[in-house]
């Protein structure tokens, strides 16, 4: 895939993406402890692992536009998620990753969690695995839109193939956010906030699931 292209047509910046982001993380907050060591996978434009507060902080991408785009505080990695060799065994707290494995074969969505699996801590307090990606229960209609997409994720097949790899799923919440930025629904930051507070969360096409190793 052409990542150039990609940017300019389905994934184009958004001023709004960073306030969105804050909110979700402030969210997250009761799973991700100050003192954690985090790794996003798919960081992108960084807008979620900058506003992690955390100790240690990676953002990893197959752009290296991620080197401009991480925070201070941020160190920024070019690779695949398939390998995350440079990381060592147990040293994460947090692997965490949005809108991802949609963009993945199977197979390699596969290797991407063996190798979260990998370098998360298996001894207590155990490492945890958070995912937010688009659920094809609610999104169908939108799901090919993005030509990149090629694999069907409901809040179902995450959480079985989840567990398959090695976690145990501790929250799993169907619908979380919209499907996207150009859902239309307002993104000002309180917003998002009553949002997320909402049992409601009308057009919710995105998911949440939360897990920790086993």
């Amino acid at each position: 895939m052409d990542l150039r292209s990609y940017t300019e047509t389905r994934y184009t910046p958004d001023p709004r993406r960073d306030g969105v982001w804050r909110e979700v993380a402030r969210y997250l907050r009761p799973y991700i402890r100050e003192d954690a060591a985090v790794l996003e996978l798919g960081a992108g434009y960084c807008s979620f692992i900058n506003s992690v507060r955390a100790s240690k902080r990676f953002a990893l991408d197959l752009n290296e536009s991620v080197r401009r785009h991480a925070g201070p505080g941020v160190e920024p990695r070019v690779g695949s998620c398939t390998s995350l060799a440079e990381f060592p065994d147990g040293t994460m707290d947090v692997v965490i990753a949005s809108n991802l494995l949609e963009h993945l074969s199977r197979e390699d969505a596969s290797r991407t969690l063996k190798e979260a699996r990998r370098v998360l801590r298996a001894a207590e307090p155990r490492g945890s695995l958070i995912l937010i990606q688009p659920n094809f229960r609610y999104a169908y209609r939108d799901y090919f839109d993005d030509f990149t997409h090629e694999t069907i994720w409901t809040d179902l097949s995450l959480r079985d193939f989840t567990e398959a790899h090695g976690f145990a799923v501790s929250r799993l919440e169907p619908k979380f956010l919209p499907f996207s930025m150009k859902s239309g629904l307002p993104a000002a930051p309180w917003l998002v906030r009553l949002y997320l507070l909402s049992p409601l969360r009308p057009r919710a096409g995105q998911m949440l699931l939360v897990a920790r190793t086993v």
